[in-house]
């Protein structure tokens, strides 16, 4: 089984497979191969396959098989997996609106990296970042890697409030915060598209393996696209 180096037990009715190298587009690449191949093949068993950066959290259905019965399918399943080569999910455009009163922390980001604020937007949006995982809220996707010249160390202390629509950097990730929340990254931006309604199909606009690329927009255009500004930062 050569994509994946590990199977553990998760929890009474979840294993997660790990897989055997750093993050890196190829890894992503083979999570959402494996993820759709389980699906395909063990979809009478499967109630759930969470992928994250390098594992895949499997939920099983436990009146139909047990942790021993899975493994060996998983097992059979992935041991001739084919090799693959530059898979790429859906390529999504998300709108931002870059400026001060957005992206309260553009600032403090062009003094610590001797920048002008416009270079820190055109190094944003010059990026097509691979979405890695989906997580600490539904809908807020880790994407990667920005450009080094504006990777960015958390916040010493984070914000109590972080409105819906952040655009926002942590170390080389950067992400749009679906709900207002607490958080430490750095707020560079808005973004209107909304990035989870459950009352929607699908809740998401985008999944792990999918491409994003920022596009700048004015702050009319943000407004005609349903933004909200006057948000407080707390």
């Amino acid at each position: 089984m050569s994509a994946v180096f590990k199977i553990e037990i998760a929890g009474e009715n979840s294993l997660i497979l790990y897989f055997d190298k750093p993050v890196n587009d190829e890894v992503s690449a083979k999570v959402q191969q494996v993820q759709w191949l389980i699906r395909q093949e063990m979809s009478n068993d499967i109630i759930d396959l969470i992928p994250s950066y390098t594992s895949i959290l499997v939920v099983f259905n436990l009146y139909k098989i047990d942790h021993q019965q899975i493994t060996k399918k998983l097992q059979k399943l992935l041991i001739n997996l084919p090799v693959i080569n530059n898979i790429q999910g859906a390529l999504i455009e998300l709108p931002v609106y870059y400026a001060s009163e957005s992206g309260p922390d553009l600032a403090a980001i062009a003094q610590y990296k001797d920048l002008t604020i416009e270079q820190i937007i055109t190094l944003h949006q010059q990026q097509e970042y691979h979405v890695y995982a989906i997580g600490f809220a539904p809908g807020f996707a880790y994407l990667g890697e920005i450009d080094e010249r504006i990777a960015m160390p958390r916040l010493s202390t984070p914000r109590m409030k972080v409105p819906k629509g952040a655009v926002a950097i942590a170390d080389r990730q950067t992400a749009v915060y679906p709900s207002t929340s607490p958080g430490g990254w750095n707020i560079i931006g808005l973004c209107p598209t909304e990035m989870f309604n459950a009352n929607k199909t699908p809740v998401m606009p985008v999944q792990v393996g999918d491409r994003v690329k920022f596009k700048a927009i004015s702050k009319d255009e943000f407004f005609a696209l349903g933004g909200v500004l006057g948000a407080a930062y707390d």
